[in-house]
C-alpha cells in the first residue's frame, strides 16, 4: 500500500459553527478532520503531522518555511511517496507556488482544503481529502511539482487561480486548464506540466510590495513603497503591460534606486508584453528595466520576487525566475511511462 504524509494546518475544513463566536472557527485537529473521510484508510498508509489550526490569511512566510521543512522532511523518507498539505483556500494559489518554487523532488505534493466548513450541508472536505491522497499515491503524479486538488479536479501551482469567494469550482487554471481529474478511484491526467520555475532559498524578503494600476492613477503609491523600504515591488499593470506615465516615471526612479520592479498583469489571464510603445506601454517598462513576471498574476509573482530577492539572486536570475520558463503552457503528450523509470526524489 502507498505511503502517504499529511500535513494539517487548518483552514475552512477545520472549522465549525459556533453561536458564541457569531460564526465558524476552528476546532478540528488532523486526527478529527480525518475521521470525517471514511475509506481514506484503504487509499493509502498515512502518516499525521499536525500543525495547528491557522486560518490561511494568517500565515506568514516563516510559517510557510516551516511547512516546506516538513514537506522536505515527510518525503525524505524513503517509504513515504507523496504529501499531502491541508490548509485554508483563502491563498492557497500563493502558499502552493511557493511550495512549488522551492520542491525539487519527484515525489507528488498535493495543497486541499475545503470550501465548506466541517458544519456546513454537502461538507467538501471529506471528498477533497480523499481525492488528495489518492493524487498524492499515486505514481502519475511523479515529477508533477505541487498541485491544488479541490472539487476533483488537479491543478498545476503556477497557474491555478480562486476565480470565486465561495463556488464549489472555484480553483481554475486560466491559462491552460487543469492536469486532469479525480474520476472515482481513477487520477486521470489530461496533459503533463513542462519545465517548472525553481529557486533555492531559506528566506523570502520583507515587504515586497504589490502596485495595482487603476485608472487616473499617478506613482505616489510606488514612491511610497519605496520610501518605505520596499525591496521589490510587483506593478499589475492593465491589460497587456500598460500603465499611466506617472507610474512609470515612478517605477524609473525605483529603479534607479536599485528597487527591483516585476511587471505582471492585472487581468485574470494572458501575460504582460513589450507590445505597446506609447509612455506607460509595456514596451518602455521593458526598456526602464522592469521584468516581465510571464503568466503568474500579481500575487504569484510577489511570491516569486520575494524568494528570490531572499535568495540574493542577481537581476538577470531574477528576471529568469518570473518569465515563463520554456514550454510552459504547452501540452505535454502523456506517453506511457514504464514503472521505475523515475528515480526517487
Amino acid at each position: 500500500m502507498p505511503r502517504v504524509a499529511v500535513i494539517f494546518t487548518g483552514g475552512t475544513i477545520s472549522m465549525t459553527a459556533e453561536a458564541s463566536a457569531g460564526g465558524r472557527i476552528p476546532t478540528l485537529n488532523g486526527s478529527a478532520i480525518l475521521a470525517r473521510a471514511p475509506g481514506v484508510e484503504a487509499i493509502a498508509d498515512l502518516v499525521t503531522v499536525d500543525l495547528g489550526r491557522t486560518p490561511a490569511s494568517h500565515f506568514s512566510f516563516e510559517q510557510l518555511f516551516r511547512i516546506a521543512g516538513e514537506i522536505r522532511r515527510s518525503l525524505a523518507e524513503p517509504t513515504i511517496d507523496g504529501a499531502v498539505v491541508v490548509q485554508g483556500t483563502d491563498v492557497i494559489e500563493e502558499t502552493a507556488f511557493l511550495w512549488d518554487l522551492l520542491h525539487d523532488g519527484l515525489k507528488p505534493v498535493v495543497v486541499t482544503g475545503a470550501i465548506r466548513s466541517a458544519s456546513d450541508a454537502d461538507d467538501d472536505g471529506p471528498d477533497n481529502i480523499r481525492d488528495a491522497v489518492r493524487c498524492a499515491a499515486s505514481p502519475e503524479l511523479r515529477d508533477q511539482g505541487v498541485v491544488v486538488v479541490l472539487d476533483h479536479t488537479i491543478n498545476q501551482a503556477d497557474d491555478v487561480t480562486k476565480t470565486h469567494a465561495s463556488a464549489m469550482d472555484t480553483f481554475q487554471s486560466l491559462n491552460v486548464g487543469p492536469l486532469g481529474h479525480v474520476e472515482g478511484e481513477r487520477v486521470v491526467l489530461r496533459r503533463l506540466r513542462g519545465t517548472r520555475r525553481q529557486v533555492t532559498a531559506e528566506r523570502a524578503a520583507a515587504d515586497v510590495q504589490i502596485v495595482i494600476a487603476h485608472v487616473a492613477m499617478d506613482g505616489s503609491q510606488l514612491d511610497a513603497a519605496v520610501a518605505n523600504g520596499a525591496p521589490g515591488i510587483v506593478v499589475e499593470a492593465t491589460g497587456a503591460g500598460n500603465t499611466s506615465p506617472l507610474l512609470l516615471e515612478a517605477a524609473e526612479r525605483a529603479i534607479g534606486r536599485g528597487t527591483a520592479v516585476a511587471l505582471a498583469s492585472r487581468a485574470a489571464a494572458g501575460a504582460p508584453g513589450d507590445g505597446y510603445a506609447f509612455p506607460g506601454g509595456g514596451a518602455t517598462w521593458v526598456r526602464a528595466g522592469a521584468m516581465l513576471a510571464g503568466h503568474l498574476g500579481g500575487p504569484k509573482a510577489r511570491i516569486a520576487l520575494a524568494l528570490g530577492l531572499g535568495a540574493g539572486l542577481p537581476r538577470q536570475e531574477l528576471a529568469d525566475l518570473l518569465a515563463d520558463p520554456p514550454g510552459w503552457g504547452r501540452a505535454l503528450d502523456l506517453a506511457p511511462r514504464p514503472p521505475g523509470a523515475a528515480s526517487d526524489g
